[in-house]
C-alpha cells in the first residue's frame, strides 16, 4: 500500500480503528472491559461506532424487558456520543422494528388505509380511551328521536 505523504501516526490510528471495527471474536470479547458492554451478561458490546450502530439496530429485537431495554438504550446512546459516532438516530427501547416488519407485509391498499386520516383519527381515539377508560364517544348520531 502506498503511504507516501501520510504520517505514520495517522496510519497507525487508522489501522487500529479498522482492527477494532472488525467482528469481535470470543477472545476479543473476553478481553474487553466490563464497561464496554451495555447489556446484562456482557451483551451489547460498544467498543466502537460500528458496534454502537449494530447495538442500536438490534436492541428492538432483544427479549429483555422494556425497562431493561431503556437502560441499554441510554448506555448505547451515551457510549456512541463519547466515541463521537455521527448520526442523529438514537437507540430506543420500543418496538419500532416489529411495527416496520408488520407494515412491510401489508398490501398497497392496506398501506393506503393505514396512512389515511380516518385511521389516524381512530388510532387517536383508541389511544385516548386507553388512558381514559370512562371516556364517552360522540358517534355523530345527534338525531332526535
Amino acid at each position: 500500500m502506498a503511504t507516501a505523504g501520510i504520517p505514520k501516526d495517522v496510519l497507525d490510528r487508522a489501522t487500529s480503528a479498522i482492527d477494532k471495527a472488525k467482528k469481535l471474536t470470543t477472545k476479543d470479547r473476553k478481553g474487553l472491559k466490563k464497561g464496554t458492554f451495555c447489556g446484562p451478561g456482557r451483551s451489547f458490546p460498544v467498543p466502537d461506532c460500528k458496534h454502537a450502530a449494530v447495538a442500536k439496530a438490534y436492541l428492538g429485537r432483544s427479549k429483555f424487558s422494556k425497562s431493561t431495554k431503556k437502560k441499554i438504550a441510554a448506555c448505547i446512546n451515551r457510549k456512541a456520543k463519547q466515541l463521537g459516532c455521527g448520526g442523529d438516530k438514537k437507540a430506543k427501547a420500543g418496538h419500532e422494528e416489529r411495527h416496520y416488519l408488520f407494515y412491510r407485509e401489508l398490501s398497497a391498499e392496506q398501506k393506503a388505509l393505514y396512512r389515511s386520516d380516518d385511521f389516524a383519527a381512530t388510532k387517536g381515539l383508541v389511544e385516548q380511551s386507553l388512558t381514559s377508560p370512562d371516556m364517552e364517544l360522540d358517534w355523530g348520531n345527534n338525531q332526535e328521536q
